[in-house]
């Protein structure tokens, strides 16, 4: 007896629920490109308000927002590479000791699946028979999601979040500069404050969405941080500005 979960099997009413494959792949790049977005709009939003509150001169807020958005899309980049690829390394290297373990000592690992399967409740005599057809099926995976929570196919790849977050990162850097540099001087700031926080609003509430979380609540919180950002920075470039040190 093979045990498979194909997408056909499942019910209509939990199509919509993570049973397919590449869940971890989908949630890290959806994950990393959610917060990369919203960081491109809170810090260059918060850099390009703090220098439109020193100086209204178009030229040093272009440069100090494109350099914002190149060093933070870069930053991102390497910090998600650096951070996943040091959880994928521990994956692997899980998966390896797992496969080793089932090549060498094939009878003491059978034990242990059915001693999980029987702690979570299932009799002994169950508890052998799921283990040993599991095993039959695909011991590596059988193990790997019993003791690890882990799917072999399923590894994070760096790549793809360091990518994701940069890409985003950047997309979200755009929307603070083409707000503020757009309009005329009189309502960049009050234009750029409006822009940057109904989008900070919509990415708390993609980032609840895939985690299943209270959108109001994470709106409104990413919402406020938003705001006393730009009040800070903003206030900072123009009591800089007005006491003539820039």
């Amino acid at each position: 007896m093979t045990i498979e979960k194909s997408e056909a099997s499942i019910p209509d009413q939990h199509l919509s629920e993570p049973h397919r494959e590449g869940l971890a792949q989908r949630l890290n790049w959806l994950r990393a490109g959610v917060l990369g977005a919203n960081d491109g709009i809170i810090s260059v939003a918060a850099i390009v308000v703090g220098v439109a509150g020193a100086s209204t001169t178009t030229a040093p807020i272009l440069t100090a927002g494109m350099a914002g958005l190149v060093g933070g899309a870069i930053s991102m980049a390497v910090g998600e590479y650096v951070s996943v690829s040091s959880q994928s390394d521990s994956q692997r290297a899980l998966i390896e000791k797992e496969r080793i373990e089932l090549a060498e000592m094939p009878e003491q690992e059978l034990a242990e699946l059915a001693g999980l399967y029987q702690a979570k409740g299932l009799s002994p005599e169950t508890a052998q028979l799921v283990a040993r057809e599991l095993t039959e099926h695909d011991a590596l995976g059988a193990h790997l999601a019993a003791e690890l929570n882990i799917d072999a196919d399923d590894v994070v790849s760096p790549w793809h979040a360091a990518l994701a977050s940069a890409v985003a990162f950047t997309l979200g850097a755009i929307l603070p500069m083409l707000a503020i540099l757009l309009p005329p001087e009189s309502w960049r700031i009050p234009v750029t404050f409006a822009v940057v926080l109904i989008a900070l609003a919509l990415t708390g509430a993609l980032a609840a969405h895939i985690g299943g979380s209270s959108k109001l609540r994470a709106a409104v919180r990413v919402v406020i941080g938003g705001a006393l950002a730009l009040m800070a920075t903003f206030g900072i470039g123009w009591l800089l500005g007005t006491t003539g040190v820039v």
